[in-house]
């Protein structure tokens, strides 16, 4: 397993997670600002890594002009769980 994805794995817990676009089953992890774009090693944190499904990663992954929607969408994720995890839940 790729370290990028026991990363998100980690913290978002093990099982099902649901695509952070649509909800479907996500199948990959995506560096939202890519590796090879300037993301280098040090994007392997949370706030940069979401899980998407195939066709999400297809449709929206490495496209400029997504990237600001998939931030957002991310930033909520991350923030919903932290607040759970300060709640005990």
């Amino acid at each position: 397993m790729r370290n990028h994805t026991k990363i998100y794995i980690q913290y978002f817990g093990d099982g099902w997670l649901p695509c952070e676009v649509c909800g479907r089953t996500a199948v990959d992890v995506h560096h939202i600002e890519a590796r090879g774009m300037g993301g280098g090693r040090g994007k392997d944190e949370i706030d940069n890594l979401m899980g998407l499904c195939r066709e999400c990663h297809i449709e929206y992954g490495d496209k400029k002009q997504w990237k600001q929607f998939l931030k957002e969408i991310h930033e909520r994720k991350v923030q919903y769980t932290a607040e759970r995890r300060a709640k005990g839940r």
